[in-house]
């Protein structure tokens, strides 16, 4: 009912919308449930983007691996070509099967060498020396083709974990790298020692280890007691790969 002395509400002029919100009003600003939604938010995108960043960026190349990752970080990924008997490339795939390597669509390792160029790590085996295949017209050295068949077998088309140390003259990433062979994690790097298939590296300078020094040379010492693969020959025959690599560089006589 409307008493005589009322007014309708309808008769009231229209409020514009400048007057109605008061911008100086900080109040519901203020509001807990409002600071606690912006609050979680927030942190959950810087939280989010620091774990893409930092654990599931994928890296194409070494030159692309920062400074702050060299002995810090491992690289875990998909081993797609084994080029020498102690290099070989890596597809990187952060996060692996967790973050959907291998079962979502759009996280395949390609296959083809056209989809594979600049896309892998070219790692180097850290600490270990392999017999060298044959190369721009020089011999091979004895077992370099059974070190190169060991590697492939060994790693080939495996996921592997490396651990980086260093990149190198050409470009690779020294490191010390893992594959899992029948639930057991192994050196790869000590498995060809063990089998004579490799020596100690014994460059002058920027050797890397990553403190399994005292460890390689003991598989080294065991596989030439047990005359194991380049140790079973005579020992006026054997010529390390870095002295075989020190008489294929040097000058020939009266040059």
């Amino acid at each position: 009912m409307r008493w005589p002395w009322s007014k309708d509400e309808h008769d009231k002029p229209p409020v514009k919308r400048e007057d109605n919100l008061d911008f100086t009003d900080w109040s519901h600003y203020k509001d807990p449930r409002n600071v606690i939604a912006v609050i979680l938010l927030t942190t959950t995108t810087l939280f989010s983007a620091r774990l893409y960043r930092v654990y599931l960026r994928r890296i194409d190349q070494a030159g692309s691996i920062q400074a702050n990752f060299w002995r810090r970080r491992s690289l875990f990924g998909r081993v797609t070509s084994v080029g020498d008997a102690d290099n070989f490339r890596l597809f990187h795939t952060p996060g692996g099967r967790i973050a959907g390597w291998g079962w979502l669509p759009w996280r395949k390792v390609p296959e083809t060498s056209k989809e594979l160029r600049d896309k892998t790590i070219h790692i180097r085996l850290a600490g270990v020396d392999a017999p060298e295949l044959s190369h721009f017209g020089r011999p091979a050295q004895p077992f370099s083709q059974e070190a190169m068949d060991f590697l492939t077998s060994y790693i080939l088309h495996r996921r592997v974990r490396a651990y980086v140390y260093k990149r190198d003259q050409y470009e690779r990433a020294v490191a010390t790298v893992y594959v899992r062979r029948w639930l057991r994690r192994r050196d790869v790097g000590f498995e060809m020692l063990k089998r004579g298939l490799a020596t100690v590296y014994e460059a002058k300078s920027g050797a890397e280890f990553g403190k399994l020094e005292d460890k390689y040379r003991s598989a080294e010492k065991w596989a030439k007691i047990k005359r194991k693969g380049m140790w079973a020959g005579k020992k006026k025959d054997y010529e390390s790969p870095r002295d075989y690599k020190t008489r294929m560089t040097a000058p020939e006589p009266g040059r």
